[in-house]
């Protein structure tokens, strides 16, 4: 009997994707209380109509399909994306007037009071440092006087770059908010690769401040107290010589 039960759960568990619900992206989702929801979003969610997707501040938001996808499939639900979506508008049931879906967000307009853009925005506060997620970012109808110059326009130009400074939920994404993520830290042991005339040669030293990778970073030789002015490589590694900077930006290095 404890086998047959042990066979039963194994299936069981193999077999929980294909159990999904299957649901229907509605033809004009709307919400009315800035909750989207996946009962917003899909009709026959059933007992996962009320889990939350998104907050809308504005008059719409617009959702990631892949990200939507994925929230879905973690309640139960599984949408195939037929027509091969990029993005779903949700808009304030109050002002919608119909056709929520645009597989692209609209070029934004040129900024004139009044006129609105459809740009990333924060979807919760980032302290300085983090590295953004593909939750941390979400479409929001905003004002056109409101959106910096150079504002990304898609989701892969911000994915994985650290946030300078504090971030707010709700504001406007800019270039200007993110770095490379930092891969030294000032204080860090770093092996620092000295190549010149096809010779490499290695000397461990202490990095005198932070940095990305292609930034330059300092580093302090322990042994005879002198600085090596290389380039930020990868976590603990860096390189130094004639063409060191060049070399930092494609140059791997195994991560031990």
């Amino acid at each position: 009997m404890t086998r047959f039960l042990t066979l039963v759960a194994a299936l069981a568990l193999a077999a929980g994707p294909a159990l999904a619900d299957p649901v229907t992206l509605r033809s004009n989702p709307v919400d009315d209380d800035g909750r989207v929801t996946l009962g917003d979003l899909f009709d026959g969610a059933g007992a996962a109509s009320g889990v939350v997707v998104a907050s809308r501040a504005g008059p719409s938001v617009v959702l990631e399909a892949g990200q939507l996808q994925a929230v879905a499939a973690r309640s139960g639900l599984q949408w195939a994306n037929p027509q091969g979506l990029r993005r779903v508008v949700v808009r304030n049931a109050a002002l919608s007037p119909g056709g929520a879906v645009n597989p692209t967000p609209p070029a934004a307009a040129t900024p004139v009071r009044g006129a609105t853009a459809e740009v990333l925005t924060w979807a919760r506060n980032l302290a300085t440092g983090d590295v953004v997620q593909p939750e941390d970012v979400i479409w929001s109808t905003v004002q056109s006087h409101l959106v910096p110059g150079g504002t990304p326009s898609d989701t892969d130009q911000v994915i994985g770059l650290s946030a300078r400074r504090a971030l707010r939920a709700g504001a406007v994404v800019g270039a200007r908010d993110l770095v490379s993520p930092r891969v030294i830290a000032r204080n860090d042991m770093v092996e620092v690769a000295y190549m010149t005339g096809g010779v490499t040669l290695t000397v461990t030293g202490r990095a005198t401040r932070d940095a990305a990778a292609g930034e330059p970073v300092p580093v302090l030789n322990l042994s005879s107290g002198r600085t090596i002015d290389a380039v930020a490589a990868a976590p603990g590694r860096a390189l130094a010589g004639p063409g060191a900077r060049t070399s930092a930006s494609t140059a791997q290095f195994a991560v031990r």
